[in-house]
């Protein structure tokens, strides 16, 4: 029997649109001479539905779409759709939906509903009560969703899964697992997933696919790098990473494939998920070009090359707004990276306003030096990124890093302004190796803007080390901290200084309030500052 992985771009909501291309997908299968052809998880409605899954009118679209479009399309070759289900009782269920010649053949709810992190599946979702498989052209399919394969794996708190999936399927003597997920990426996540599979499949002896979904929503990004294991726990077919991908493949002739090459998910996955983030997230919200404040600072460079790459160089415009205490060597890097990158490119000094601001609240252009003159400059900056955005229809992409996030160093209404963080969840010394990789095969970002030591540029010869941990220090306690949630004495046995680490852990937890008006970061990392982090604004706690 051939089987074809159907790794598809979902967008939230656009239930017409999902099933047209589902459809597409199906057609192309059958073109390949495949019998069986395997769709992401809720690839019907995007992943996450959130809220509205409470929304009657969404959840009757999508049924009528099943049965209008989808079920029509099935003739002469089976097909695995994940999708929203609703009982008669009005009970939802993660489903993946067998069918084939027009009809729904067997329905395979999702047992273990993530609600962690990112997740939060138990708001909406029933579990299943019993495993199941279906026999298909003489091959027992044990189709599993997402959650249910994770089991042992997952090492939070608060999950405690009582069901194993596998195992009880197994038991009803399945010839294959096949898995459909909208698994979102975060660096070292593929691999993980392969290990996974690769150790379970050593234990059950049977071919194990696995479809995911691609796309960003949102904050999330799904990387797809799908993929088959066979019987003898060796990764065997591949799909493509970060982007729209099928493949058809022989389950008879598994044994027989040579095992690949291990994935080396090195900082090329990192660029290529930050480039699908900001490709999907403006293409879905209907923009088409973006408009990044240049300062001549590594942040601000990274995110401009990462832009041109996700939009094109026609759809990506940079300003410079230099202030007096801009130095020559910013403002010339960075019209050359603009150049480098062929991008129309604009110098908005912010000086006249800025003289505005001192007259009024100094008088006779005093300078006073204080924090409110350092954030105005910044104020400003982003309220003239805002006023190009309204009158020529651009995105303003925001450039602060997660280390500067953690930290509170950033300016509310000022850098902070914009649509998307493009960086937001990508530590300092992070952001270096990603200018390393963009400069991988010439000069993009002038090395002069790497080498110099990181400055806001807001005061006479700022530096970010008079306000800051040197930034390797910074990112290792940061890490332990918000990633891997260790207390502060773990940290300090980890060899850092106690009044440093508390310091640090004190600032973070102080700045809550800036980052809940932050834009929405991209996540790239096991613990973003975003929905799978909930903090409070408005506490007292101090160590």
């Amino acid at each position: 029997m051939k089987i074809a992985l159907a790794q598809i771009n979902p967008v939230v909501g656009d239930i017409k649109g999902n099933f047209k291309k589902i459809v597409e997908f199906i057609n192309t299968a059958k073109y390949q001479k495949a019998d069986l052809v395997v769709f992401p998880e809720l690839a019907t409605v995007g992943y996450p539905p959130k809220d509205f899954l409470f929304m009657q009118d969404f959840l009757e679209a999508n049924e009528k779409y099943i049965n209008e479009i989808v079920l029509p399309a099935t003739y002469q070759i089976g097909v695995i759709l994940g999708t929203v289900r609703q009982d008669t009782e009005g009970n939802l269920y993660n489903s993946a939906f067998f069918i084939y010649d027009g009809k729904i053949v067997e329905v395979f709810d999702k047992t273990l509903l993530p609600n962690y992190d990112v997740f939060d599946e138990k708001r909406y979702f029933k579990p299943a009560q019993i495993r199941k498989v279906a026999s298909f052209k003489g091959i027992k399919l044990g189709v599993n969703i997402c959650e249910d394969i994770w089991k042992d794996y997952v090492f939070e708190p608060s999950v405690d899964y009582s069901v194993d999936v596998l195992e009880e399927q197994f038991k009803l003597k399945p010839d294959i697992f096949i898995n459909i997920s909208a698994s979102p990426y975060y660096l070292s996540k593929q691999n993980m997933r392969v290990e996974m599979i690769e150790k379970k499949i050593k234990k059950y002896a049977i071919p194990f696919v696995y479809v995911n979904q691609v796309g960003a929503n949102d904050e999330l990004i799904f990387d797809g790098a799908s993929f088959v294991v066979n019987e003898e726990g060796k990764r065997v077919v591949q799909l493509k990473a970060f982007e729209e991908d099928i493949k058809v493949f022989d389950i008879d002739e598994l044994k027989n494939l040579r095992k690949l090459p291990e994935i080396k998910e090195d900082i090329s996955w990192l660029y290529n998920a930050l480039v699908l983030g900001v490709r999907d997230y403006c293409k879905k919200s209907g923009f088409k070009k973006a408009v990044v404040g240049l300062s001549g600072g590594i942040d601000s460079a990274v995110v401009c090359a990462i832009a041109v790459e996700a939009l094109g160089k026609e759809n990506v415009l940079a300003v410079s707004m230099p202030s007096r205490y801009s130095s020559e060597g910013s403002k010339s890097d960075a019209r050359i990276l603009a150049d480098n990158l062929e991008i129309e490119f604009r110098v908005i000094p912010i000086e006249p306003v800025f003289k505005s601001y001192l007259s009024v609240f100094n008088g006779d252009n005093n300078v006073i030096g204080d924090l409110a003159e350092e954030n105005i400059q910044a104020r400003i900056r982003g309220n003239y990124l805002m006023f190009i955005s309204n009158r020529e229809g651009h995105i303003v992409l925001t450039t602060g890093n997660k280390s500067e996030l953690a930290m509170g160093y950033c300016t509310l209404y000022g850098d902070m302004s914009g649509s998307l963080a493009v960086i937001a969840d990508v530590p300092k010394t992070m952001v270096y190796e990603l200018a390393r990789y963009i400069n991988r095969e010439k000069e993009i970002i002038p090395t002069s803007i790497i080498e110099k030591a990181p400055s806001a540029e807001l005061r006479p010869n700022q530096k970010d080390e008079d306000s800051l941990p040197p930034y390797k220090i910074l990112d290792e306690i940061l890490k332990m901290y918000i990633e891997e949630n260790k207390s502060t004495k773990e940290i300090v046995e980890k060899g850092y200084d106690e009044k440093l680490v508390k310091d640090v852990i004190n600032k973070v937890n102080r700045v809550e309030y800036k980052r809940k008006q932050a834009a929405p970061g991209l996540k790239v990392t096991t613990k973003a500052f975003g929905t799978g982090r909930r903090m409070p604004i408005v506490h007292n706690f101090k160590l």
